[in-house]
């Protein structure tokens, strides 16, 4: 039995639909609705292709189906796998009306977007995500890209997919390391504007840790619906889609300081939500026990919360000076003004964002 919610981001003329449920890989209807022409690419990875490419390809039957498989890892988020795809799609040869699925985590679907947004100028992809974070946060308002060396998701584009179809079913293969890092993006949705579904997940991250589908199901919605508010009002990041980045400033310089894969995507966003919380804590925004409640659900759901000791406060500054919410080489911060309500990025002293680099976690 299926059993899926719909949700639809709306977009002028390019609205779209994201489907939740269970058991949605086995129905062919979500997918081949939104497929343009006969010609369909499937991207994926080394680690989902056994557990999802075969089951996906045999609702396919009626189309001219290829597959692309691509190492596992957010250290191949490259402009080299992007090239690959766009190999494959001209080896091919595929026209501006084919169709590219992304079916994996958000490394896919970020490259998989990314290449749809740039194959012939732009060709229709649709978002099967398979980890809670794709499926919470990165699946979801059209955000595609690489990474460079010096900074992640620099090289990029805004295109928005055909569809989002989310299989609750394919949680139920996540480990729990990637599990965890997907709550992180959920609990930032309480953060930044959610103070009710915040206190639902001080009751509820036991559930969550342990699958429960019911309770997955749930906060995948409340997730995917306040996202889908925001990129509503704000697609291409010129005011209130800011917020999404709590924690993302910290993170980003995170996993280029140490290197893409050290620290999951979900980690280093855990971290830096604590980072951007002491800061608002030492400007006199935010009070000493919300801090604290705060990191207490992170660790609760088994996230790390303090920074890597080897990357000081030098190092810090240097990938932060790389983010893409700077202005004018000012750098610039989500912050949380209470928990349920962020700041728009706020360019913050430098004095007092070394003190939070160079204090908070290191004792």
């Amino acid at each position: 039995m299926i059993l899926m919610k719909k949700l639809t981001l709306e977009l002028t003329n390019r609205s779209y639909p994201i489907y939740i449920g269970s058991g949605l890989l086995a129905k062919p209807d979500w997918v081949s609705e939104h497929i343009k022409s006969k010609q369909v690419l499937i991207v994926t990875n080394t680690v989902v292709a056994p557990l999802y490419l075969d089951r996906l390809a045999a609702q396919l039957s009626g189309y001219t189906t290829e597959h692309l498989l691509l190492p596992d890892g957010e250290q191949f988020k490259t402009i080299a796998s992007a090239v690959a795809i766009f190999d494959k799609l001209l080896a091919c040869r595929f026209s501006r009306n084919a169709t590219l699925i992304a079916l994996g985590g958000g490394v896919i679907g970020d490259l998989g977007g990314f290449a749809a947004a740039c194959y012939q100028r732009g060709i229709p992809f649709i978002q099967i995500p398979t980890t809670l974070l794709a499926q919470v946060d990165s699946s979801v308002g059209g955000k595609t890209g690489v990474n460079h060396a010096l900074g992640k998701n620099m090289i990029g584009a805004f295109h928005q997919p055909q569809c989002v179809i989310t299989d609750t079913d394919t949680l139920q293969t996540l480990d729990d390391r990637q599990l965890s890092a997907g709550l992180a993006e959920v609990i930032k949705y309480g953060l930044i504007r959610d103070y009710e579904f915040f206190t639902w997940l001080e009751q509820n991250i036991a559930a969550l840790l342990a699958k429960d589908k019911d309770v997955l199901a749930y906060a995948i919605e409340r997730s995917c619906r306040n996202k889908a508010e925001i990129v509503s009002e704000d697609e291409l990041e010129s005011g209130i889609r800011a917020t999404l980045n709590l924690g993302h400033t910290f993170g980003h310089a995170i996993e280029t300081g140490m290197g893409y894969g050290e620290y999951l995507h979900g980690e280093a966003v855990a971290i830096g939500i604590c980072q951007a919380a002491d800061l608002s804590q030492r400007l006199g925004w935010l009070n000493p026990a919300d801090v604290e409640r705060i990191i207490a659900l992170l660790k609760l759901a088994k996230l790390p919360t303090t920074p890597p000791a080897s990357l000081d406060a030098g190092r810090f500054l240097e990938g932060m000076s790389l983010d893409k919410k700077n202005v004018d080489g000012n750098i610039r911060v989500v912050l949380l003004e209470k928990i349920g309500r962020a700041s728009l990025p706020t360019p913050v002293r430098l004095d007092v964002l070394e003190d939070t680099l160079r204090c908070y976690g290191r004792h």
